[in-house]
């Protein structure tokens, strides 16, 4: 896939965000729409997955350890042709295969269920170590969000991908500053991530997350043997001004106002 229609590719999943949560009147749109080109260049260019069968033994894994941007991933999961977009218009209904955070036994595409943070980190490490464990080639996925790491469990998890050498095995921290409370600094900072993730034994690569060609790189990048850390400076709500580094679109829907004109700029 060339540039331009994995650009087109991103616009328009971040179309079906916003549409998706202001037709459920609630959702998540800022960290969704922040994690856009990582799970672009994974679906369309880097994963090894087949829409057809989605549990194929050898498949590539993404566990998205911040499963509130589960928006995110179904938009993505839909335009990859794992089930139909009218799905969208179920979303967070009673039933529906698109729940509120990603359920495994009902969404095609979806590989755990996540939305205890901290949770979706160990559980994606754990994939990795039994790939390699049984010898498959399976690459495994994880993002994190940047408020996510004030959970302990992250750091636990961490400690065993490098003690069992995890170079299958790369985790993204979508960092955006922002979560539910306001700007990470002031509710708990979390100081020097690639100081901290590097004396965790990762390989840590620093980029701009919303910047598709720094994503292609940093995933093509060699691991040295170590699981790879790459930690992304993003925006929060990317793409709709008047989301963008505003922590009170962490999880709240816009209204039919609000919608025309975050689909007319993307649009533009």
């Amino acid at each position: 896939m060339n540039r331009l229609e994995l650009e087109e590719k991103c616009k328009e999943i971040r179309r079906n965000i916003v549409k998706m949560i202001a037709g459920a009147g609630s959702g998540h749109p800022g960290g969704s729409l922040s994690i856009v080109e990582i799970l672009a260049v994974l679906y369309f260019e880097k994963m090894n997955i087949d829409p057809a069968d989605p549990k194929k033994k050898d498949r590539d894994y993404l566990v998205l350890s911040k499963g509130h941007s589960a928006p995110a991933l179904y938009a993505t999961l839909a335009e990859r042709g794992f089930f139909d977009k009218a799905e969208f218009a179920n979303f967070r209904q009673l039933g529906s295969i698109l729940q509120g955070h990603p359920d495994v036994k009902k969404c095609p595409g979806v590989d755990v269920s996540t939305g205890s943070l901290g949770q979706g980190i160990s559980i994606a490490a754990g994939i990795a170590l039994g790939a390699k464990t049984a010898g498959l080639p399976s690459k495994v996925y994880a993002i994190c969000g940047d408020g996510e790491l004030q959970e302990g469990q992250v750091w636990e998890a961490s400690m065993a991908a490098a003690h069992y050498k995890l170079d299958n095995f790369t985790v993204f921290v979508d960092n955006n500053g922002l979560q539910i409370d306001g700007a990470n600094d002031d509710v708990m900072s979390l100081g020097d991530l690639a100081a901290k993730f590097t004396s965790f034994g990762y390989e840590v690569i620093q980029i701009d997350g919303n910047d598709i060609e720094q994503v292609e790189k940093a995933i093509d990048a060699p691991a040295n043997g170590k699981p790879k850390l790459i930690l992304c400076k993003t925006v929060k709500g990317k793409g709709v001004s008047f989301m963008e580094n505003q922590s009170g679109w962490h999880g709240k829907a816009p209204n039919a106002e609000q919608l025309a004109q975050a689909l007319k700029e993307l649009e533009d």
